[in-house]
């Protein structure tokens, strides 16, 4: 099978194992390197318990001179006091050492157990090895991808090929996530590289609006994360940036590069069975829209139903009917993968056993609210939930 996925120029990748994963032996330390100075800018969790590396990406971004960020999986180096900001710190250097640049130039990214100090010696190795190995190969996508990677069962790349007038760019991105997935900002890991020309204000501007679309609207399990990030790198030539017109055909792009991130993340919720898709629509405003939406994801008994392919559609209506958005029930349509079960605050004439059974046989499980309150609406992503996730989280650190 052909590789689909290529590198924007001016990048290059590779992914290590270094033993920090003893017990897989995957990679685990990954560098995503910019061959000169990039713009950079970054959003990151709004959890107060945070790891270092958070800390440390915010007073860097946005910038534009920025080299490269350096991840280490297995271990989130959050709660680890001041031997946890030392730790990150040295990984800048030691990045920055292997590509004879500035600690400053490199941002920090770790994931996995929080509250287990970082194994430096492996950390040391893993940077040294990585650095010599990077390339822009196949090979070097996937090494990098998986070296993100905790509970995933599956590595996580999208991209895009964006036309802009008289050229072409691209735009690739990398993440991981399966669980401890819950917004706001953001709800994993996430390095997005682009040979597109941007100012630090334009790359983080765009950011921002494409994790609004996507990253921050999946939820897995409610539970946000100490580590999450999601950065942007563009080594695009920042003396002739992107005009008006095409920074907003660019941002479009990018927005569908994390979109299907955001998708691969609730496909690959920990022990899922169903991805779920939430659409809401005929509200009075977005924010009243995507309150019902995450409200309905986070519903314990609906992801159960869903993973009974049980379409108990009033879990679904009492969710919204708690997000704390007013509306009239008796304007209230919902439906489930096509089929109205409830409308006019009553419920429909439907087969539910035929829907059962059509809920059984695709991954997909369609969820449509609609209010006819007003335009406004969003998509949210969510996995159901199963005995296996409470298995892997039981199990997680034991």
């Amino acid at each position: 099978m052909t590789f689909e996925h290529e590198l924007p120029t001016g990048f290059k990748l590779a992914g290590v194992s270094a033993g920090i994963k003893q017990a897989s032996n995957c990679e685990d330390v990954s560098l995503f390197v910019s061959e000169r100075a990039a713009v950079a800018a970054g959003m990151y969790t709004t959890n107060l318990v945070h790891a270092s590396s958070i800390d440390w990406n915010r007073a860097i971004t946005p910038t534009a001179n920025c080299r490269g960020v350096v991840v280490n999986s297995g271990n989130s180096n959050a709660c680890t006091g001041p031997r946890g900001e030392r730790d990150t710190r040295e990984m800048a250097r030691l990045a920055a050492d292997e590509l004879a640049t500035e600690p400053e130039q490199m941002l920090v990214l770790s994931t996995g157990i929080i509250g287990h100090f970082l194994p430096m010696d492996k950390i040391g190795f893993g940077i040294k090895a990585a650095a010599g190995q990077l390339n822009d190969d196949a090979a070097s996508i996937r090494s990098a991808a998986r070296g993100i990677m905790t509970t995933d069962t599956k590595q996580k790349i999208a991209s895009r090929k964006i036309r802009l007038g008289d050229r072409e760019v691209r735009v690739i991105g990398f993440a991981k996530g399966a669980g401890m997935i819950g917004p706001n900002m953001a709800t994993m890991l996430c390095v997005l590289l682009t040979d597109a020309p941007l100012s630090p204000e334009q790359a983080a501007a765009v950011l921002k609006d494409a994790v609004e679309l996507s990253f921050n609207s999946v939820s897995v399990d409610g539970h946000m994360s100490t580590s999450d990030a999601a950065i942007l790198l563009a080594s695009g030539d920042q003396r002739d940036p992107l005009g008006t017109e095409n920074v907003e055909f660019f941002a479009r792009g990018l927005s569908g590069v994390c979109t299907d991130l955001a998708r691969l993340i609730a496909e690959d919720g920990e022990g899922a069975s169903h991805l779920i898709t939430i659409e809401v629509a005929g509200c009075q405003t977005a924010a009243n829209a995507r309150k019902i939406a995450k409200t309905i994801a986070n519903s314990a008994l609906v992801k159960t139903a869903i993973a009974g392919n049980d379409p108990n559609w009033g879990r679904i209506v009492s969710a919204a009917g708690y997000s704390g958005v007013i509306f009239d029930v008796a304007q209230c349509k919902l439906s489930v993968n096509g089929t109205a079960v409830f409308a006019n605050a009553m419920p429909t004439d439907f087969d539910a056993a035929q829907l059962s059974q059509n809920m059984r046989e695709n991954w997909e499980t369609m969820i449509r609210i609609e209010f006819g309150e007003g335009d406004a609406g969003c998509r949210f992503w969510t996995s159901d939930l199963t005995a296996e996730y409470i298995r892997i989280n039981a199990d997680y650190h034991t």
